[in-house]
């Protein structure tokens, strides 16, 4: 079994073109010796936001702080703390900060993916 406290992970600027004010942490990853899936949390600052893209593999996203929204070929939907959201496979998305509070998003990956 392994614990890891978010606090003590360290954080690093996301730097894929497209992404703006968001920076990310890996508590529990494929050097951990997680057979399955890594978790990734992504902190993005007010007016911030991920760059628009996709992969080849589903992510889980669970929103722990904040409010924002996804934006996907189905337009702009708001998200809050609480929320869920399921990007399939192949899916263009992009998480916004639009809100005056950091947007904190647990993502959970293949591990190959992280």
């Amino acid at each position: 079994m392994r614990i890891n406290s978010l606090k003590q992970v360290k954080k690093t600027v996301m730097d894929m073109p497209g992404a703006e004010g968001v920076e990310k942490q890996i508590p529990i990853s494929k050097a951990d010796g997680t057979p399955n899936f890594s978790l990734r949390v992504f902190t993005i600052e007010p007016g911030g936001h991920t760059p628009h893209h996709t992969h080849p593999f589903e992510h889980l996203n669970y929103v722990i702080e904040g409010s924002g929204a996804v934006v996907s070929a189905e337009g702009e939907r708001p998200v809050k703390k609480g929320d869920f959201v399921l990007v399939m496979p192949g899916e263009v998305h992009q998480y916004r900060n639009t809100s005056t509070k950091p947007l904190i998003v647990i993502c959970g990956v293949p591990k190959e993916n992280e």
